[in-house]
């Protein structure tokens, strides 16, 4: 029985979830003659800025927003993340999201969740009807559960991501015809599904829009050489939300949300660079790969994107700062960031986070002691060779930022108000009439 065969009014009501990974609320608010199908939702609905949060990276945003809780919990803070006591990293994947998902709540509530494309869910989980891994999965042969979904998305050409090498060519032609071809395939797997299957929760995700602004979101800002191409792109969206829109029943409300915003991209700012310029960070070797070729003299290290770890003697192998210096050398890092300013004088730096303004939980023991949050135009990176410069440019030319994260909600009570991405698994839940605990989530319900 797929979701249309359901007698209306039998069932407890359902949401459908869909993801644009990194659109800017701006871009969509201020353009509502060009995305027509985003402007009725919001008509019909409810729909602001939210926030994201810190960091505003994909790695770390998704699992807080499938979880409503913040990385201290949820255990991913980046692409890149360190073992405990040790130097050695990994990449998280979605075993090591330590929360609980909201469709595992939804299951647990004996109702059914289809699952597509949401980045961090490697290997898919079997205790849903259907999942299919996105974002950081190695190729679609082991993303797909159950089996049989592999032959039909395949069938689809369907991919799991756009192939952003092709971002790094200067003609971007190829690229944006591989992102139309990487969103249409995605569309047409979301619509199969959506009728196909009897699912309470869809939870899908478009990412590919998060490519595009990575390599085409100056050109849509600045009346850049691809801006009309940006523009195209953006009303295919639209129009594959409206068409997705128009397939629902009464009793689906849908949730259309990023995870954060984007702007303009400037200058990539290598910290480790910098760092190592300004007498923080020492090297073992004159060609460093990774973390653990640091020196005992280092006192402080970054992992994108501005996540800043003081080398604290009891936690790290070869701490070389005492306990009882923690604080001031901490606050020494933080004011020196705050004051670096760029190229042209501009500050680098909106804001630098304390740790425990951000996180907090059983998975804490690996936040970053500060967080720098970019002024808009500087991209944090935090590679371990050592470059030859601070201030770069690269073929990216599109940032995340934390603020413009973008939320309609298909429901005129909904009040948005100044939320932000832990409120919307609560929303969900609520919204399906499933029980929770106010307490387990850093969010609320904003109905």
């Amino acid at each position: 029985m797929g979701l249309f065969d359901r007698l209306r009014g039998d069932e407890s009501p359902r949401v459908a979830f869909i993801g644009i990974d990194g659109v800017p609320y701006s871009l969509l608010s201020e353009n509502e003659d060009l995305f027509p199908n985003m402007a009725e939702l919001a008509a019909d609905g409810t729909a602001s800025e939210i926030s994201s949060i810190v960091p505003p990276e994909s790695s770390a945003c998704w699992p807080s927003l499938t979880t409503g809780v913040n990385p201290g919990e949820t255990g991913v803070y980046g692409f890149q993340d360190r073992e405990v006591g040790t130097y050695d990293t990994y990449v998280p994947m979605g075993s090591e999201v330590q929360a609980t998902r909201v469709w595992d709540r939804v299951q647990e509530d004996g109702r059914k969740a289809t699952v597509m494309n949401v980045p961090v869910t490697f290997p898919p989980q079997r205790n849903v009807q259907r999942m299919v891994s996105g974002f950081l999965s190695p190729g679609l042969e082991k993303a797909a559960y159950p089996d049989d979904v592999r032959d039909y998305l395949d069938s689809l050409d369907y991919r799991i991501d756009v192939n952003p090498k092709l971002g790094h060519d200067e003609d971007k032609e190829a690229f944006i015809e591989d992102a139309h071809e990487t969103i249409d395939a995605r569309f047409e797997a979301f619509k199969h599904y959506f009728e196909e299957d009897d699912w309470d929760l869809f939870f899908g995700v478009f990412m590919t829009t998060d490519r595009v602004n990575h390599f085409l979101f100056k050109d849509y800002e600045r009346d850049g050489q691809y801006k009309d191409e940006f523009i195209e792109f953006y009303q295919t969206v639209d129009d594959y939300i409206g068409r997705l829109r128009e397939t629902l029943p009464e009793d689906v409300t849908l949730i259309v949300a990023s995870d954060h915003g984007f702007t303009s991209l400037d200058y990539e700012v290598h910290f480790n660079e910098w760092l190592r310029e300004n007498g923080w960070l020492s090297f073992n070797t004159d060609e460093p790969e990774e973390l653990g070729d640091i020196a005992d003299e280092t006192r402080a290290y970054s992992f994108i994107p501005g996540r800043f770890y003081i080398n604290l003697e009891g936690r790290e192998p070869r701490g070389s700062v005492p306990e009882d210096e923690y604080d001031a050398v901490r606050d020494e890092l933080k004011a020196e960031l705050e004051a670096l300013e760029g190229p042209e004088g501009r500050p680098v730096v909106d804001r630098v986070v304390e740790k425990e303004d951000a996180f907090r939980g059983d998975h804490d023991d690996i936040a970053p002691d500060l967080v720098a949050i970019p002024s808009n135009g500087f991209d944090l990176k935090s590679g371990f060779k050592a470059d030859s410069e601070v201030f770069t440019t690269g073929p990216r030319n599109g940032m995340h930022n934390f603020d413009d994260t973008s939320l309609y909600i298909d429901d005129p009570d909904a009040s948005i108000g100044d939320a932000d991405l832990f409120d919307i698994a609560p929303t969900i839940l609520d919204l399906m009439d499933v029980e929770f605990n106010r307490s387990e989530f850093d969010g609320a319900s904003l109905l």
